[in-house]
C-alpha cells in the first residue's frame, strides 16, 4: 500500500462522508490500483449494498488519488479532475456492506488535460463493474 486510508484526503479534494476510496495499493502511469471498505454507514449504500453509482465514484476517486499521487512524485501539487463522460458501463454485481472491493484503473489515451480510462472493479476475484471514463484534469 503506498497511500493508507488517513492520508488519502491529501490526494483528492473530496471530504467526509464523500470518500469513496480507502487507500491506494500501487500507481504508475500504466495502471492505478485502490481498495475499499464500504461501511453501512456509506451515503452510497441501499438495502444493504453500495450502488452502482458508488462503484463509478470509487473508480473516479481512484483516478483522482492515482493523478494526485503522480503529480506529487513529480513535485507539483495534486490537481482536480471531473468525469467528463462514462461509457461501456456494465454491471455484474452489487457488493454488501462490510466487503472490501479491489478497483483497477488502466489509462488508454491521453489527449491534452483529457483522459480515457478503463476502469474495473473486483471482490474476492470476481468483476462487480466495468466502465469507459473520459477525466478532465485541471491544469
Amino acid at each position: 500500500m503506498i497511500v493508507p486510508q488517513v492520508s488519502i484526503n491529501q490526494y483528492i479534494p473530496h471530504r467526509e462522508p464523500f470518500i469513496m476510496i480507502s487507500s491506494l495499493v500501487s500507481v504508475t502511469a500504466e495502471r492505478f490500483e485502490s481498495e475499499f471498505v464500504i461501511e453501512e454507514h456509506n451515503v452510497l449504500v441501499e438495502n444493504g449494498h453500495f450502488t452502482e453509482s458508488g462503484l463509478l465514484e470509487n473508480i473516479a476517486q481512484t483516478c483522482a488519488a492515482s493523478f494526485g499521487f503522480l503529480a506529487r512524485e513529480e513535485a507539483g501539487e495534486p490537481k482536480i479532475g471531473f468525469i467528463g463522460a462514462m461509457t461501456k458501463v456494465e454491471v455484474s454485481e452489487l457488493p454488501p456492506v462490510h466487503s472490501t472491493i479491489r478497483t483497477i484503473v488502466i489509462p488508454l489515451h491521453q489527449l491534452g488535460n483529457i483522459y480515457l480510462v478503463k476502469g474495473e472493479s473486483f471482490m474476492e476475484g470476481r468483476i462487480l463493474l466495468g466502465c469507459e471514463m473520459k477525466i478532465v484534469v485541471t491544469q
